[in-house]
């Protein structure tokens, strides 16, 4: 089933500003809310979706790639970013607006019990190159990441054994702290997260000796990427949970991907076309010929016909680049040069002095470059 555009889910438009998304979302989860819908399914999933709009839509780099490439920049269908969201990267990622709505910095969830504050693992942003060859085709790569892992020797808790642990007596397991100030209105309550214990409800009373009670270390992992064909120089794709793991057990970052072309040695990549120069001789231009040109694939042979000029482009339709958002493909434009030597011998030069004189080979001052007024008009407008 195809996704919902983002801006229909939250129902804005789109120039929507910042605080206008914030509270389009507000709204939504508010109606929503599985607290306000308990044991409603339909409703759960509307949830979902508003929190996976709101994600991609306040996040000002998503939004932009979004705006351009729609859900396939987003990665659906290829294992990179947008949706999948479950409870846990809800409350995680917008506890603060839940938290103006319920009361305080964290969900109200199964019956008013607040949950306890869910780290979350920061972001990783690493480079890979591609050839164009891997762009037309997609490719799987495997590459190594230095970064936070979780501790084997605690499996991530942060205590020894994994289970040294007590209530926080600072705010007794909830994880937040919630103050009344007398004001000239009466009494306001406010909810914080607990100094103590950091939101998380409960302390480490024997800490772990290899991670010293993050749950964390320096590490590396081989993660396996399957990018699909047709992306392009800096677009950025996100692997979710393969970044930064988060401290004592809580929700891994994500692994953001920034592509780089490798410059191909003869072909160049303009959008989804391939542009490729090739040179040919007088004689060739004059009389026509066939040659080989390279493609993406491979080679193709292409017909020069009788009396082509300098500044002709043949296209072969299909031998550019797929389209990410569709199934069309690019094409290959062959730019045809005519190759003017620059030493002649003496039998040569005698040849091209008889040509010279011949009324054949003069130029036609009336007949017009087609090709030459439409570069023309695209280099000055």
């Amino acid at each position: 089933m195809a996704k919902r555009d983002y801006y229909e889910i939250l129902g804005v438009s789109k120039n929507a500003t910042e605080a206008e998304l914030k509270k389009a979302y507000r709204q939504m989860a508010m109606k929503y809310h599985p607290d306000k819908n308990p044991g409603d399914k339909a409703s759960e999933d509307k949830f979902k979706e508003a929190a996976e709009a709101y994600d991609v839509l306040s996040d000002a780099q998503k939004r932009q790639r979004y705006d351009q490439f729609g859900h396939a920049g987003m990665g659906a269908g290829s294992g990179f970013g947008g949706g999948g969201m479950n409870m846990d990267d809800i409350f995680s990622h917008f506890g603060d607006i839940f938290g103006d709505m319920f009361g305080g910095g964290y969900s109200s969830r199964g019956g008013g019990q607040r949950s306890r504050r869910v780290n979350k693992g920061s972001n990783l942003r690493v480079k890979v190159k591609l050839t164009l060859e891997e762009i037309a085709n997609g490719v799987e790569k495997k590459i190594k990441v230095n970064k936070y892992i979780s501790c084997n020797d605690c499996s991530g808790t942060g205590a020894k054994g994994g289970s040294s642990y007590s209530t926080c007596s600072t705010c007794r397991g909830t994880g937040q702290v919630t103050r009344v100030t007398n004001t000239f209105l009466g009494q306001m309550q406010t909810s914080s997260v607990c100094p103590h214990c950091g939101g998380e409800g409960q302390i480490i009373t024997d800490k772990c000796n290899t991670c010293f009670g993050n749950g964390i270390v320096k590490g590396e992992d081989i993660i396996s990427l399957n990018i699909p064909a047709g992306v392009a120089e800096g677009m950025q794709l996100s692997v979710s949970g393969k970044g930064n793991a988060a401290a004592r057990g809580g929700i891994a970052g994500d692994l953001i991907i920034v592509i780089e072309e490798i410059e191909h040695p003869e072909l160049i990549r303009d959008g989804d076309n391939l542009l490729y120069e090739h040179y040919i001789t007088f004689p060739d231009a004059a009389m026509g010929t066939s040659v080989e040109v390279p493609t993406i694939d491979g080679k193709a042979r292409v017909k020069i016909e009788a009396g082509t000029q300098s500044g002709k482009v043949l296209r072969l339709k299909g031998k550019g680049l797929p389209s990410l958002n569709s199934y069309s493909r690019g094409d290959l434009l062959v730019n045809i040069n005519i190759w003017t030597p620059q030493t002649l011998s003496k039998e040569e030069k005698a040849m091209l002095e008889k040509l010279q004189a011949s009324h054949n080979f003069k130029p036609h001052p009336n007949k017009k470059d087609k090709n030459f007024f439409e570069r023309m008009r695209e280099m000055f407008h």
